[in-house]
């Protein structure tokens, strides 16, 4: 038996009803050619007969009441699967289009996890226009966070399109990592080991914690400081108590706009992305009447986890930023999100590795206080909305031949924010998934296609224009210098 850390714990501890702490992923994949008729069904059927079940997917909780939970979180084997139970085969009305898929989704990551069961879920679902079908996996987030789930999807597949007879995810095992500790036994003696080591670190680590602690409080006294602080943030319509059931959307842009966005403005990748999730949010708010004076704050998580880890668990720390939704110029909304980021990073990257851990749960513990004590959705939020960007595979890959076409990523949402949005690259192209509670949000198709119309505006704005290509000349015509102006495409 394996105990959970900290943090992994604390997704546990938080679960209810209407805020299950399951993630998901989405992956579209177009059938190979000359599938035939029972390609699915075939798979589903050797999906379900494997014979090994590699970790995290074949451990359950140890106990699965919320006492067992809350207090002695631990992992076990379970020596009986029911891959029939965790590998499900849905259809979609043909020929189902991107809406239909978002509905079925939508209820599918409505549905929390059995906790006496492993905690994960993988449906399979045909009928997708276009001779395509998708694969949606659920996982708890006690047991991977963003970047491992990527990683542990990954695992499966191939550059190789001519590849077959592949085992599912759920039977590769990861390769562990040089120098890497195994998981620490549930013993007494173990968990003494634990505690002395971790009081260990506190000491040597509380000098600096103090100090950032400081920092943070400083912020919130003096805001023109640049330090986006906990707390700061205004409550919205998206920082109530939020329902059980969910809304996704997606959009898929080429990641080499935003890249070029990035390199003209000097900004980040993660700056662009952030203010076009801010911009979109502004006109959403704006159209509802409902936008606050002060500017939204974003919680992004950043991953702290060893490129050649391909362990699960959580490995993030945080840091807040201001999405400068009150700014009506786009270029000065532009201009303080780098500015916010900036201060954002220069006070993270002042703490040593050794202390994020320790780091992110002084920051994270009021936000999961909050939603211990039923005080979430009910006070000012921790920060208004999560905005994360999880980087994922950058070539072609396929799953018993069949084109993985694109990857979403589907998150959590909680009381006090009724919205997450996490971005994941694959394949030279962006892909966002929104997350929103369906009775606070019920037009959250709207913000998917005000980011695309941010990515236009943004593009007018700062991008030199286009020119159009001239057309060839005839050998017998003589060359005349064009004196109009090329038009933006």
């Amino acid at each position: 038996m394996k105990r959970l850390g900290t943090l992994d714990a604390s997704w546990l501890a938080v679960e209810s009803e209407d805020t299950p702490m399951h993630v998901g992923n989405l992956q579209i994949f177009s059938l190979p050619e000359g599938a035939p008729e029972t390609f699915l069904r075939d798979m589903v059927t050797r999906m379900k007969e494997t014979g090994d079940v590699a970790p995290p997917w074949g451990l359950k909780l140890a106990w699965s009441g919320l006492l067992g939970r809350v207090l002695a979180p631990g992992w076990k084997v379970d020596k009986k699967i029911d891959l029939d139970y965790h590998v499900r085969h849905s259809a979609l009305p043909r020929p189902g289009g991107e809406r239909e898929l978002g509905i079925l989704v939508s209820r599918l990551h409505s549905n929390p996890l059995d906790f006496a069961r492993p905690l994960w879920e993988c449906h399979v679902i045909e009928g997708l226009e276009n001779n395509r079908f998708a694969l949606y996996t659920k996982m708890h987030h006690s047991m991977i966070d963003g970047i491992s789930g990527v990683r542990l999807m990954q695992r499966v597949l191939t550059t190789d399109p001519d590849k077959r007879d592949m085992p599912p995810p759920w039977s590769v095992r990861p390769e562990r990592r040089r120098g890497s500790k195994s998981d620490s036994e549930a013993s007494v003696p173990g968990a003494v080991s634990q505690a002395m080591d971790a009081l260990k670190l506190q000491a040597d680590m509380a000098p600096r914690l103090l100090q950032a602690g400081n920092r943070l409080v400083h912020s919130v006294r003096h805001p023109e400081d640049g330090l986006t602080a906990p707390f700061t943030g205004p409550v919205s319509k998206i920082n109530h108590r939020v329902t059980g059931q969910r809304r996704f959307a997606t959009q898929h842009y080429q990641l080499d706009r935003i890249k070029e966005l990035a390199h003209v403005s000097g900004a980040s990748l993660n700056d662009i992305v952030l203010y076009l999730c801010g911009t979109a949010l502004r006109r959403f708010l704006l159209e509802q009447n409902e936008l606050p004076d002060a500017p939204l704050t974003a919680g992004i998580p950043v991953n702290i986890r060893p490129s050649d880890d391909e362990g699960t668990g959580t490995q993030i720390s945080f840091m807040i930023s201001s999405l400068a939704t009150d700014e009506a110029d786009p270029l000065t909304r532009l201009q303080n999100i780098k500015a916010s980021t900036r201060r954002a990073k220069e006070h993270l990257q002042k703490l040593p590795k050794s202390a994020l851990t320790q780091y992110t749960m002084l920051l994270m513990s009021p936000y999961i206080l909050q939603l211990m004590s039923g005080l979430g959705g009910r006070m000012r939020p921790v920060f208004n909305v999560t905005i994360s960007n999880v980087p994922g595979p950058q070539r072609t890959l396929y799953y018993e031949g069949a084109k993985l076409e694109a990857m979403y990523p589907v998150s959590l949402i909680t009381h006090g924010g009724a919205l997450n949005i996490t971005c994941l690259s694959y394949d030279g192209s962006l892909n966002f998934g929104y997350t929103g509670c369906r009775d606070t949000l019920p037009s959250m198709q709207r913000l998917a296609v005000y980011t695309g119309e941010a990515l236009d505006e943004l593009e007018s704005l700062i991008l030199p224009p286009k020119a159009k290509p001239k057309a060839a000349a005839k050998p017998s015509a003589p060359r005349k210098q064009s004196t109009k102006k090329s038009k933006a495409d």
